[in-house]
């Protein structure tokens, strides 16, 4: 299979999905993806994104909660 935005190679992966939903981040470890080796791309199944946001809509308890720094870009200079 090739990446749709730069043909390159892709490959099965477990990688991280990051998705905010009703003002809160959530992060999701060890999910299966397609990922081009090229430039990066991440592609998902529909079952796998469909897990995802049943497990957020659901409000599943989390693995572990973890503290995350938050920079606002007008403040950086």
């Amino acid at each position: 299979m090739k990446c749709d935005l730069c043909s390159g190679p892709v490959e099965m992966q477990e990688v991280h999905y990051a998705v905010e939903y009703a003002g809160q981040l959530y992060i999701v470890e060890h999910v299966p993806a397609k990922v081009c080796t090229q430039c990066g791309e991440k592609l998902y199944s529909p079952d796998t994104v469909s897990k995802i946001q049943k497990a957020i809509w659901e409000n599943k308890t989390p693995h572990k909660i973890i503290e995350l720094p938050v920079l606002d870009y007008v403040t950086i200079g």
